[in-house]
């Protein structure tokens, strides 16, 4: 027993964290491969490695997946301190490597060497399909940044492949990802990129991406549904994601055809952006005026942002109040008190629907003898 539980700990050596494990980059420049500073990591990787995210049988693994920043050239390495087959024959390592090609489109370098001499190529590389919207950060480091909206779609050349690429990152950072059929003509993609110089050349970076679906609407409309958004881990908390859904948002209000916008599953990140966004676009309709809010939720309301924004009724009425909250005096005890009782008519209103249905008014015993 005491030889067995020595051989377990010794095995117990050779489990890696995967997420740990992965080391992603988004590299612009040589000098950013042994930059450790440039390097993320995964928040999930139980879609290749399970639910416990481990990988067995090595010491000190290292999984290189390194991108050139623009065109996404993908770098694939493996590496490790020590394999357990080399120390004990009788156990076997998992095959850590093939998990990774699963997933990334052929084509990739496994040479250093091979990358760089692709990296050289980034200043012919130029976002994919037709400028939506342009915008700036103010960056302490770098100073102010431009940043482009591009929708595209599959039949832009060189897109599916470059694609192909950008959704690997959907299985790091989306916990439920899946890719998606490219082949369908309803998708829309919409891009972000940052615009930046190097020795006088004007070089872009891919800084995140957002799908959409476009169903049918009988008789003649669609719903477009937000499938996938990520921005990318070097470019999160700058704005970029609210940028990216209110410049998708414009463009879809100006189509006819669309009867209101949605999103698949949305996360609690992604509906808290919606929030913001939707309540920003809101509070420009005469009737989200502060003074209209205290009135109540109304049918005006509900046919301005349809109209206006392509915003169904139920998020018309969150928004309405989010920003009724903002236009109270929560310190006034009769106004807070107003808009309490209002959140609460909404939120009970479907449980007396329910209970008059379940147990509807109960009869009289005179209605029973007659």
């Amino acid at each position: 027993m005491a030889g067995v539980n020595a051989m377990e700990k010794k095995l117990a050596e050779y489990k890696c964290d995967t997420n740990e494990a992965i080391c992603l980059k988004l590299v612009r420049f040589p000098e950013d491969l042994e930059d450790d500073g440039t390097t993320f990591h995964p928040e999930y990787s139980h879609q290749l490695y399970g639910d416990d995210e481990v990988a067995f049988g090595y010491k000190g693994l290292q999984i290189q997946l390194y991108y050139s920043a623009g065109n996404l050239s993908t770098l694939f390495k493996v590496k490790y301190s020590s394999k357990v087959t080399e120390k004990f024959d009788c156990v076997e390592a998992d095959d850590v490597e093939v998990k990774i090609r699963d997933i990334i489109p052929a084509g990739f370098s496994c040479s250093t060497d091979d990358f760089v001499s692709r990296l050289e190529k980034e200043a012919n590389f130029r976002p994919f399909g037709n400028l939506l919207h342009t915008y700036k950060v103010h960056n302490e480091e770098a100073g102010e940044l431009t940043y482009q909206i591009c929708k595209v779609d599959m039949a832009c050349p060189g897109f599916q492949e470059y694609h192909g690429r950008l959704q690997t990152f959907l299985m790091w950072f989306i916990e439920t990802a899946s890719f998606i059929d490219a082949d369908d003509d309803r998708w829309d993609f919409f891009l972000v990129f940052e615009k930046y110089n190097k020795d006088g050349e004007t070089l872009y970076a891919t800084v995140g991406y957002m799908t959409v679906y476009n169903y049918y609407v009988y008789p003649d409309k669609t719903r477009p549904r937000v499938s996938q958004m990520l921005v990318l881990p070097p470019f999160q908390g700058e704005g970029h994601g609210a940028q990216l859904l209110e410049a998708v948002h414009r463009f879809y209000c100006t189509l006819p055809k669309v009867q209101d916008i949605t999103a698949e599953d949305p996360s609690e990140s992604y509906v808290k952006l919606r929030d913001f966004v939707l309540a920003k676009l809101c509070r420009a309709l005469p009737s989200f005026a502060p003074d209209k809010l205290q009135l109540g939720f109304s049918e005006v309301m509900v046919k301005e942002a349809q109209d206006t924004l392509k915003i169904n009724k139920k998020h018309a009425r969150r928004v309405y109040e989010i920003l009724r909250l903002k236009a109270t005096d929560m310190a006034d005890e009769a106004k807070a008190r107003d808009y309490r009782l209002d959140v609460k008519r909404r939120l009970f209103g479907p449980y007396k629907t329910l209970s008059r249905c379940f147990y509807p008014k109960r009869r009289t015993i005179s209605t029973f003898v007659r």
